[in-house]
């Protein structure tokens, strides 16, 4: 079955075709590094690693991209507001640099754990200025752009079908329903370019900013996107991911400034990852529901459980979280790391079964189908080491270390350990109440505690 992706630019699945034989661009949108990613930012990103997988799996040569977002992120996609390095910088009482640095190592870190594939090439948007002052030089020469007090804008009204990616309706688009209108902004869409820095009168001073033939001043968040992905994969490119809150701004402001400097299409196949939530609403940072990786851990999960929920789900289906659903993960991730472990020496993969999880990936990466075809191979009465080869291949793609994570699920993380020395203080003070509530926290994580001559024995729970 030919790999099918679903283009959000098309509105539908069609089928993968590089612009070069065997070779793949892809461009993922990385972290904005002024704090800590939280798990929903996460699930985008094992849906592209995902993407990544297979697409090597089917014997692509991929080369990607991923930016980092140290400079430029305003906390308004109005235009206005700070600079979201600066926010950390001042919360922390660090410079921005060192907010960068540290949650540049935070994020790469996370995704480590999550077993997701680095990129080939990482890029920080402050060390591509040259790249993103060449690219607003070549549209302003085309006639896209204009000055205001506080920047350089791109003239959206000038570019035919802005918004397709989106299907916003521009004419009916009011001010305020999208973003507000900056003074000096022709049009509701048109966004920074370059944003000048303060005046040096008013007692502002930022940290990051630069020289550029309209002043000094720091780029806008998007035009870091076109000027990278073009410097490293070419005006145009294959695919282009992130999170579907990307659609409506980010993504559809790439592609008007892209294509606006190109004359041509930037992108063959935009894919969007839908929302992690947490009490049937969106996880983010501005609503301060957010849950770290660090979390998921001190309370007791493996970050491949994280992954493995992830996995369950379709990438554009909204994912709900709750501690019971990731307990849940933990105990069929539990259960199948087991059952590859007592499994034989491996033989040659089934080819019916790969077939079969070949082709649920190929739709349009169904992993909760690819899933299923896991737990079915294992119900079958094929020969055990054919079941351990075809799994063990299946987890080139699935990422859950099934030869490994047995050993690793016998670990007892460190807060479990202190809450089990809380437990057995509590019980030679005979506080009984205070050992039950300890006991529901222990279980709540996934493990279990019994009381035995010798002690306490925990274990996580099958």
């Amino acid at each position: 079955m030919p790999l099918k992706l679903y283009n959000t630019l098309a509105r539908k699945k069609e089928d993968f075709k590089p612009l070069a034989d065997n070779q793949v661009g892809l461009y993922t949108c990385g972290p904005t590094v002024y704090d800590y990613a939280h798990i929903g930012n996460l699930r985008t990103y094992v849906f592209e690693d995902v993407l990544k997988r297979v697409l090597l799996y089917d014997d692509y040569k991929v080369k990607h991209v991923m930016n980092i977002t140290d400079v430029g992120h305003l906390t308004s996609d109005a235009d206005e507001g700070e600079d979201k390095m600066e926010v950390g910088a001042r919360r922390e009482k660090k410079t921005a640099w060192e907010i960068a640095e540290f949650y540049t190592k935070a994020f790469k870190k996370d995704i480590a754990q999550l077993n997701i594939l680095p990129p080939d090439i990482w890029c920080k948007a402050t060390d591509h200025i040259k790249e993103q002052i060449k690219l607003i030089e070549t549209l302003e020469k085309k006639g896209f752009t204009y000055e205001t007090d506080d920047g350089i804008y791109f003239d959206t009204a000038k570019f035919e079908n802005y918004g397709a990616l989106a299907k916003l309706d521009i004419e009916g688009l009011q001010a305020g329903a999208r973003i507000e209108i900056v003074k000096g902004k022709r049009n509701p869409t048109d966004f920074a370019l370059w944003k000048f820095s303060p005046s040096t009168s008013s007692g502002e001073k930022r940290q990051m900013e630069w020289d550029s033939p309209w002043g000094t001043g720091f780029p806008g968040w998007h035009i870091e996107c076109s000027a990278m992905a073009m410097k490293y994969l070419g005006e145009q490119i294959d695919i282009h991911c992130g999170a579907v809150d990307h659609l409506n701004v980010h993504h559809t402001n790439e592609i008007a400034q892209s294509e606006a400097a190109t004359g041509q299409k930037f992108v063959n196949y935009w894919i969007h990852g839908e929302h992690l939530l947490v009490n049937g609403g969106k996880m983010s940072k501005s609503e301060d529901n957010y849950t770290t990786l660090q979390t998921v851990i001190d309370k007791g999960y493996s970050p491949l459980v994280f992954r493995y929920l992830v996995l369950t789900s379709h990438y554009r289906s909204k994912l709900n979280f709750t501690w019971e659903s990731l307990r849940a993960a933990q105990n069929a991730l539990a259960k199948l790391s087991k059952q590859v472990a007592e499994l034989s020496d491996t033989e040659k993969p089934d080819q019916e079964y790969a077939d079969k999880f070949r082709t649920a990936l190929n739709d349009d990466l169904n992993t909760s189908q690819a899933i299923s075809v896991v737990w079915d191979l294992l119900r079958t009465d094929r020969p055990a080491g054919v079941k351990k080869a075809t799994l063990l291949d299946f987890d080139k793609i699935l990422g859950l270390d099934l030869d490994k994570i047995e050993k690793r699920s016998t670990k007892i993380p460190a807060k479990m350990e202190k809450l089990l020395a809380e437990r057995k203080q509590a019980r030679a003070d005979k506080d009984w109440g205070r050992a039950d509530e300890l006991r529901n926290e222990i279980e709540q994580a996934g493990f279990t505690v019994n009381d035995t001559p010798e002690g306490q024995r925990v274990k996580q729970a099958s």
